[in-house]
């Protein structure tokens, strides 16, 4: 996130680079950053002859240094942006002898989402040197709350605890979708306001009290009666729940469980460090910790994955899905 800001700053401040790498596994920040220099390094006015948006598909690395090397028409600078860089990885260190002598009037801006040049290469040292490099790494589960957090923060919105549990339980990692989900929430919602559970429920479409995130809760705190109602709700409504995704985070649950009973250290920072869990989530693995033995754990996980080869249907295809979460849950609490 610095170094994000950094960037955008040092443009602010007239210090643009010739050559901006943006690359790496999260497509958001690469996102941003293309989107920002598209928008704030030339003017309106300028934009028309001197600013270009090419796809890595559509071009090649000739095309491109070509493009490159022209000059601006009324304007001190162009500016080049490739996305979808990634499809040139197959010719792209080709780009190498331009990149060692960049058109100081051009702002040539690749976004290589998804991969990573090979650092070892010539064209990535030459790029860090002449230009700027920025790799965007995806955060970790136990890392998207806080920022979230920051997110909402710096547009003036709290969240819920729960809510935003709810959010990284549901959308993973996906900063793009996240941000996506956040947008829509910060139209309806008035500034200053703390996003809550029943937000997420009316506008995005979580259930508050029937999904994954309450049947992990009831399962963990051995609360059977809740955890059948909510299967009870999955089976009713398979389109919002399918069963493939169900078993998936159940099991990773127990996967997470299983992991926390083989820790010598139990604390509670070296447990969220482990399991890649958040302080929210903390004390429904504590719990389950003293409602189920590493034994009884094991024998959870080898179920698990039983009922998810018969959610795909290989030698079950007469179960539902109520039948198969009756199954799970039975060999859960039993």
């Amino acid at each position: 996130m610095e170094e994000v800001i950094k960037i955008i700053n040092d443009i602010k401040l007239g210090m643009v680079k010739p050559i901006y790498l943006f690359m790496g596994e999260e497509p958001y920040y690469i996102d941003k950053l293309t989107e920002y220099i598209e928008n704030n390094v030339l003017t309106e006015d300028e934009k028309g002859f001197n600013q270009m948006v090419i796809y890595g598909r559509d071009t090649t690395i000739e095309e491109l240094i070509g493009q490159a090397k022209r000059y601006p028409m009324l304007s001190e600078k162009q500016v080049v942006i490739v996305k979808e860089a990634q499809e040139l990885s197959r010719t792209i260190e080709k780009l190498e002898s331009y990149a060692e002598h960049p058109q100081p009037s051009t702002v040539l801006v690749l976004a290589y989402k998804y991969k990573t040049l090979d650092k070892r290469k010539k064209l990535y040292k030459q790029i860090d040197k002449t230009g700027v490099v920025f790799e965007s790494k995806k955060l970790y589960e136990n890392q998207v709350g806080s920022w979230i957090q920051r997110v909402l923060k710096g547009k003036d919105y709290g969240i819920d605890p729960k809510a935003n549990a709810m959010l990284v339980e549901f959308l993973g990692n996906d900063l793009s979708r996240i941000s996506n989900e956040l947008d829509k929430l910060q139209i309806i919602l008035p500034k200053g306001h703390t996003i809550t559970p029943q937000d997420i429920e009316e506008n995005i479409g979580f259930s508050k009290d029937f999904n994954v995130f309450e049947l992990q809760n009831a399962i963990g705190s051995k609360n059977e009666v809740k955890a059948y109602q909510i299967a009870q709700y999955f089976a009713d409504n398979p389109k919002d729940n399918p069963m493939v995704v169900t078993t998936s985070l159940v099991f990773s649950f127990f996967v997470k469980l299983l992991k926390y009973h083989g820790l010598k250290d139990k604390s509670q920072k070296n447990v969220m460090a482990a399991l890649g869990i958040s302080s929210y989530f903390f004390k429904d693995y504590e719990r389950a910790l003293q409602n189920y033995p590493m034994k009884k754990v094991s024998a959870i996980v080898a179920t698990l994955r039983t009922i998810d080869v018969k959610s795909k249907g290989v030698g079950a295809n007469a179960l539902s899905n109520h039948d198969l979460l009756k199954e799970m849950l039975v060999k859960i609490f039993n």
